[in-house]
């Protein structure tokens, strides 16, 4: 009534009547899980920085001090081993002591073992740095350390997110390769050191501001879910561990996924990362040409981890890691076939290929553990992830052994695309498991 007076008199006085402002809509604040995963991000960035140097410096150091690929290739070999083996037990310290702790530990050792290896003198000191300091920071921030996360803040988008943060450790490759080629070529490999080493402190005041261990400690439900109170710590994280290894181990489909796993690990971390620069280098190829061509790979693993994570959401798990091992050994047996001293197009289509193939296989192998074992599936995965590093570990030696001994690495690439058509095998023959029946009157009710 008073609005319909107040317009009245605007319309005796000639003034137009006053309109009542219409409300505004909330504005939708970004959820605090995707500020997480953001930190989360740039967290594997920084702790996968490490990850660039050994390929770069097999051959400079062998100039340096004399070392033979096989003892270059031994420290790398500890430093994946480690990586694997500290992987399911750092997912259990972070339920004990929570993310943020663990992983500030963790870049800090990777700093140290960066920086200290540029004082070494002996091949004893490389394994001790390289190997064990490294190998034990850069496992505490494993994909374990992408699944904990994952599955403490998401609910919905969870192959989505973990597609985006297994593609962290390309974005660093991709950023650190070119990078550390460059340096390694102008100025000398231990830069280039000193350069991973302060990528990882940069990163640890981030972790410290702005990464959370659960929803509950900002008052949160979990992204697309529920409100979940924050659990207890848990304590005997080490014996935890070992008993979900334990009952895992009595499982078939534990052994598939961790056999098919180790051969990814071993044509990836192993054989690319670590031999893909020097092998190249032996066709005449310059390191800083081999290791841009490991850069493009981290592009398009990006884009093929987010699409595989994605796909994950919406097919079976099973038949995408069938596919895309099936994929990498036919592109690995024509490898030795590409080999120039130049860069041309059919090393450029395997580059591509192989970049999308690269770690597309982590979203549905990591689905497929949730599937299998529920709220245990970090720590399996974890261990999952322990012998995808063993197997990188062990052509991580092997391959320098072989070059060694054949004077060429056309036998590994072989071998590795044999394995790969293992993988394709061993995927398909995982059982899915049945999800227990609704209730009738839920079924009546719905």
């Amino acid at each position: 009534m008073t609005q319909t007076i107040d317009s009245a008199a605007a319309r005796d006085a000639g003034r137009p009547p006053a309109r009542t402002p219409s409300p505004r809509k909330p504005r939708r604040r970004i959820h605090r899980a995707w500020i997480v995963a953001a930190v989360t991000f740039v967290t594997i960035i920084g702790g996968a920085a490490f990850n660039s140097l050994p390929g770069l410096l097999i051959d400079p150091l062998r100039t340096s001090f004399g070392w033979s690929r096989g003892e270059i290739g031994l420290a790398v070999s500890i430093d994946m081993a480690l990586y694997g083996l500290t992987a399911p037990f750092a997912a259990a310290l972070m339920d004990r002591f929570g993310i943020r702790r663990v992983v500030v530990v963790a870049l800090s050792a990777v700093a140290a073992g960066a920086l200290a290896s540029v004082w070494m003198t002996a091949a004893w000191q490389l394994m001790i740095y390289w190997g064990v300091l490294v190998g034990l920071g850069t496992g505490s921030m494993a994909m374990s350390f992408s699944a904990t996360v994952t599955d403490r803040w998401f609910v919905a988008r969870r192959g989505l997110v973990t597609g985006i943060l297994t593609a962290a450790g390309a974005s660093g490759q991709l950023v650190f390769l070119p990078l550390c080629a460059w340096i390694v070529a102008h100025h000398g490999w231990r830069p280039a050191s000193v350069t991973v080493a302060l990528a990882a402190l940069v990163v640890v005041p981030f972790v410290w501001l702005l990464m959370r261990d659960h929803p509950a400690d900002v008052g949160l439900a979990p992204y697309g879910g529920a409100f979940v109170a924050k659990p207890a710590p848990a304590r005997g994280a080490a014996g935890r561990t070992v008993r979900v290894l334990l009952d895992a181990a009595r499982t078939g489909p534990f052994w598939l996924l961790a056999g098919s796993f180790a051969i990814c690990g071993a044509s990836t971390n192993g054989l690319i990362r670590t031999h893909f620069v020097p092998s190249a280098h032996d066709h005449g190829m310059p390191i800083t040409a081999a290791a841009s061509l490991l850069a493009v790979i981290g592009v398009f693993d990006i884009v093929g981890t987010v699409f595989s994570g994605w796909l994950t959401d919406r097919i079976d798990a099973r038949r995408l890691l069938a596919v895309y091992y099936a994929l990498r050994g036919v592109s690995l047996l024509f490898l030795p076939m590409l080999m120039e001293p130049t860069v041309r197009p059919p090393m450029v289509f395997f580059i591509v290929f192989y970049g999308l193939d690269w770690v597309a296989t982590v979203p549905p192998t990591l689905a497929l553990c949730r599937e299998q074992y529920g709220e245990d599936s970090s720590i399996v995965f974890g261990w999952v992830l322990a012998s995808h590093q063993v197997g990188a570990a062990l052509v991580a030696f092997l391959g320098g052994v072989a070059r060694d001994r054949f004077g060429s690495y056309n036998v590994v690439w072989y071998a590795a695309g044999a394995l790969c058509a293992t993988a394709a095998l061993m995927a398909l023959m995982i059982r899915r498991k049945r999800q227990p029946a609704e209730p009738m009157a839920a079924v009546a009710a719905g």
